[in-house]
């Protein structure tokens, strides 16, 4: 499917026609603008244009959700933010809210209720797995077959709010074989770039945090890391360069691996 098919309705054009949205895919400020994780929004896009599931973006109405402000001790930012994003969603009545983004899921789910903003919020990691489930995702042999994976988790995304079975559970559909790093699940190391570290220079020490991380990642020799998340694609992804092993081992988004496996 070219980008040039893709269906992205606007929360606005849905509204001015009468019509109310399945869910609302928060697309997050990594998905709008880094140009390596804009190719994640297209391939959820993708998915959910395949699937044939009705759902809407806000487009210019969505801003950042706070999280690297309030990580950074700036909650005056975060509140101004929350503030502007909850009267937008609550305007439109929106209820179920899709992302790629485990710091945009957090923080929609577990901090803006104590602000008004009260939604069923999922991350794309179980959206996918429940789209699977229910049949509206197929898979076919495509490019993973007999290749090695490796999951990281996202800090976030599993010890924040304990999701670590449902990114694997995707990832099991391939016909890959999926192999674990030293430290994983609870016990997995972050990438280097949570509580806003992504925006600051390192501070002193003998080793960078996601040059570590992708070590262990090297040491599972596989051919894919896979991630579901933007800051751990971005420090995965440079760790992996550190090591000279970019042409060997690729890090993709869930997502990625779903269209890639069925060619959409």
């Amino acid at each position: 499917m070219s980008e040039e098919t893709l269906k992205i309705p606007t929360m606005a054009e849905l509204t001015a026609e009468g019509k109310s949205p399945e869910i609302l895919f928060w697309v997050g400020c990594a998905g709008s603008y880094d140009d390596r994780y804009k190719a994640v929004t297209r391939a959820m896009i993708r998915i959910l244009n395949k699937a044939n599931i009705n759902f809407a973006v806000l487009g210019t109405e969505e801003s950042c959700t706070g999280d690297p402000a309030r990580r950074a001790g700036d909650e005056f930012t975060f509140q101004m933010q929350a503030a502007m994003n909850i009267e937008v969603l609550n305007n439109y009545n929106i209820k179920n809210i899709v992302t790629a983004c485990p710091h945009c899921f957090n923080t929609l789910k577990n901090e803006y209720p104590e602000l008004g903003g009260n939604y069923e919020v999922i991350h794309h990691s179980a959206y996918l797995q429940k789209l699977i489930n229910e049949g509206k995702v197929k898979f076919g042999g495509g490019e993973f077959k007999g290749k090695r994976i490796t999951y990281h988790d996202s800090c976030y995304l599993g010890r924040a709010n304990d999701i670590y079975e449902a990114p694997r559970e995707v990832l099991e559909k391939l016909d890959a074989e999926l192999v674990e790093m030293k430290r994983c699940k609870s016990k997995g190391l972050c990438c280097g770039a949570g509580g806003a570290q992504m925006f600051k220079d390192a501070e002193k020490g003998t080793k960078e945090v996601n040059v570590e991380r992708a070590e262990e990642a090297v040491a599972a020799r596989p051919d894919y890391v896979a991630v579901g998340c933007p800051f751990c694609m971005t420090m995965m992804a440079d760790g992996i360069k550190h090591f000279n092993k970019e042409k060997d081992i690729k890090v993709l988004d869930l997502s990625e691996f779903i269209v890639g496996a069925n060619d959409l």
